[in-house]
């Protein structure tokens, strides 16, 4: 894309996306700003402050192209304005400049007017509670999966209580048998408890 389909391009975008990227300018736009500054200064001869008669040297120019855009928001020199974040001398967290709400405006907007790509990451993004949501998995509850809740002291022991029920039932024939035996509750030790036992 030239340099005057670009300008056509920002030119008919809305005030507030205008107004938006002044702001916090995507890393494309920074990149190229950046760009030739840095072309003209590694480029300026420089001599040796001991000897002048020394020629000149030059900075070459691999450096300057094997500099990769800022991407990330560390490299950016503005947060995501989109999430929040910790000022680390104080502790304290500073709450997102766009709510929720703005932000799915601006990603509209900007999705109408195809410059999608150079909002910051926001979970407002189409697709990425798609993603989130494959991430996660099917999480159904009861399954355990992705539950951290202690729950109750009943829930906890349900299932080693349904466990032994299970067992008593399978063994009450032979319970009864013995039962019969031993002539109906005489000298007869082992009471059926309802607690279950430790494991």
């Amino acid at each position: 894309m030239s340099t005057q389909q670009q300008i056509q391009l920002a030119k008919s975008l809305p005030p507030r996306l205008i107004r938006f990227f002044e702001r916090f300018p995507p890393p494309a736009l920074l990149q190229n700003t950046a760009a030739p500054a840095l072309r003209s200064a590694g480029t300026a001869p420089t001599t040796s402050p001991t000897d002048p008669n020394a020629p000149a040297i030059e900075s070459s120019t691999p450096e300057l192209s094997s500099e990769a855009p800022p991407s990330s928001s560390s490299e950016l020199p503005y947060h995501n304005p989109f999430l929040p974040r910790k000022n680390y001398t104080t502790g304290r967290w500073y709450g997102p400049a766009y709510g929720l709400r703005k932000q799915a405006e601006l990603v509209k907007l900007a999705q109408t007017h195809g410059v999608l790509d150079l909002l910051p990451w926001t979970i407002k993004k189409p697709g990425e509670k798609e993603k989130r949501r494959i991430e996660r998995g099917l999480q159904v509850k009861g399954t355990g999966v992705g539950e951290k809740v202690k729950g109750k002291l009943w829930e906890r022991t349900l299932k080693g209580r349904l466990e032994m029920r299970r067992q008593a039932m399978l063994g009450m024939p032979q319970l009864i048998q013995e039962w019969k035996q031993k002539g109906h509750g005489r000298g007869w030790k082992k009471w059926p408890s309802g607690k279950a036992k430790k494991s």
